[in-house]
């Protein structure tokens, strides 16, 4: 392609908004364009990679027998009220009301839409297991978009769903999407850890989320430094490690004001409401509580901190559920401070004191602790979330009545895995891995063009002569080549060219004449002067340096 003829609007100056290197690159490269907060427009260099990553992630689907389709994205809200989603999803979820009065949904997700598809149709176990997938535009209205396409209001995303007739039948899936999945960011040439994770307002039991390397990553990966243990910093397990010296129990005491006993562990106590109870957590003051954990615990699908003006958690009012950490069973001399008293309560011993009804793991685990697979320690890293499996059970298909007959003619609710990709985070992931100061440096699974042909004067003949040339011998070679043939200077071409971020460079320029050119890997930037008799074998040097 012809850059003259191209829409690549390159910017020599960083947009102001743009807080990580993805947004930053995609912006001045010409990739996308913001059209409103979180909101944007792919142009055709960010649309060319998008549709690679599609590619590899349908010939992996395919693969494993997931067959495409594409369903609406608007949603009726009927079909979110038979799961009760409607209310749980909260504000993220964009809601619309046609002109006669009737409610929608912008497609978040789609476990109610496939699940009111497929209803009528799988209803029998010889139909069964069945893969379904999809690439569309997502909705979700973010109440701060940040990051470009990490966390934007309209993004591009790959869901898929498997309906089984047995736990085992949707075991051996949820592990074929696992590897697919493990396959398809291999080929992104992307660096992600696989972790275990919280199923969040999707369902389920069982579930991996997917997470690119990237130190603008909001998600924090908790790993063991001797292991390949990873998980969700939410869902990584505590060890619950028995300390047999407690301390010795001392009568309770009650102190006006702040006045902690010296050497008592200070604990802190958090409110929760469900959509039926009140629930008081206690744990140390020095950890921090775990709201997914103490949902999880609850077998709740909704939870809401509180803040009450009354209520002492040491005396609670009658039907207020009491939980612990597990750190509070391993101590004696314990101190609270109670603010509705304005007290301070010292030596409590927490199993003789408090009115717990049951010690959990309810707290974030910390670097340094023991890797709940029992080898090494935690560490800590940053990650972006581009992919997560779920195992959903019959979470929807109870709800909406969706059933099968089985061999001996009894319907059963079908048992469903759901999982998905975000394309466009996927994208900005690659981005925030690939680049160097001055632009990007795609892989060449992904890159937009596999070489860049620089003339430097396309008023010289000589130059544009020779350029047309490659061009033709490079594009009957099978390369998708980018021309650049416009007449501006060459360090606007070359900052572009950076920006741009090829593989392969070849620069055409005043040795044209004797056939002589530039050649450089967008990677490692040295220029080697070469004759294009060995253009070929060296491009296929560089290209199998370039990842």
């Amino acid at each position: 392609m012809k850059q003259s003829q191209m829409f690549i609007p390159t910017m020599k100056e960083t947009p102001a908004d743009a807080e990580s290197a993805s947004h930053r690159l995609l912006l001045r490269g010409g990739f996308i364009r913001q059209v409103a907060a979180g909101v944007y427009s792919y142009l055709p260099l960010g649309y060319k990679i998008i549709k690679k990553i599609e590619v590899i992630i349908r010939e992996e689907m395919d693969r494993i027998g997931s067959q495409e389709l594409l369903l609406p994205a608007m949603q009726p809200a009927e079909l979110w009220h038979e799961t009760g989603r409607w209310d749980v999803y909260g504000p993220e979820l964009m809601r619309l009301k046609d002109r006669h009065g009737r409610f929608f949904a912008l497609g978040a997700t789609g476990e109610e839409v496939i699940t009111s598809l497929v209803r009528d149709y799988l209803n029998s176990y010889k139909k069964l297991p069945m893969s379904l997938y999809q690439i569309q535009t997502k909705y979700r209205d973010e109440k701060r978009p940040r990051f470009g396409l990490l966390r934007g209001r309209e993004f591009i995303m790959k869901d898929a769903y498997t309906f089984h007739d047995s736990a085992e039948s949707l075991d051996q899936s949820y592990w074929e999407m696992y590897h697919a999945y493990c396959r398809i960011f291999e080929r992104c040439g992307l660096k992600f850890r696989a972790v275990l994770a919280d199923s969040g307002a999707i369902g389920g039991k069982d579930t991996h989320e997917f997470q690119a390397l990237a130190e603008i990553g909001e998600d924090i990966i908790a790993y063991s430094d001797s292991s390949d243990y990873a998980a969700n910093l939410e869902m990584a397990a505590v060890l619950d490690t028995d300390i047999t010296d407690k301390g010795e129990s001392l009568p309770l005491e009650k102190t006006a004001g702040k006045a902690i006993a010296s050497g008592a562990v200070s604990i802190s106590a958090y409110w929760f409401k469900t959509r039926e109870e009140t629930v008081v957590v206690f744990v140390k003051s020095s950890d921090e509580i775990n709201d997914v954990k103490v949902k999880n615990v609850l077998g709740t699908d909704l939870i809401e901190s509180i803040n009450p003006e009354s209520g002492n958690p040491l005396h609670p009012e009658k039907g207020v559920r009491v939980l612990a950490d597990n750190g509070l069973k391993h101590i004696a001399q314990a101190s609270f401070y109670s603010e509705p008293e304005a007290a301070t309560y010292n030596f409590i011993d927490p199993k003789r004191d408090l009115p717990v009804e049951r010690y959990e793991d309810l707290r974030f685990i910390k670097e340094g602790d023991p890797s709940p697979d029992g080898k090494g320690r935690i560490k800590f890293a940053h990650g972006i979330e581009i992919g997560q499996v779920f195992k959903l059970g019959t979470k929807y298909s109870e709800a909406m009545n969706a059933t099968y007959l089985d061999a001996e003619g009894k319907a059963r609710p079908l048992i469903m895995g759901c999982y998905g990709i975000g394309v466009s985070r996927t994208l900005s992931a690659i981005c925030e891995q690939y680049h160097d100061e001055d632009g990007m440096i795609w892989p060449k699974s992904l890159a937009p063009f596999t070489i860049h042909l620089i003339t430097v004067n396309p008023k010289n003949k000589d130059q544009y002569d020779l350029s047309e040339k490659l061009y033709m011998q490079f594009t009957d070679q099978g390369y998708d080549v980018l021309w650049d043939d416009r007449k501006e200077r060459p360090g606007v071409k070359f900052a572009d060219s950076e920006l741009i971020g090829c593989p392969v460079q070849v620069i055409v320029g005043k040795k044209a004449a004797d056939q002589i050119v530039e050649l450089a890997s967008r990677k490692e930037k040295e220029r080697i002067e070469i004759s294009i008799k060995e253009l070929p074998l060296s491009i296929v040097q560089l290209l199998d340096q370039a990842d």
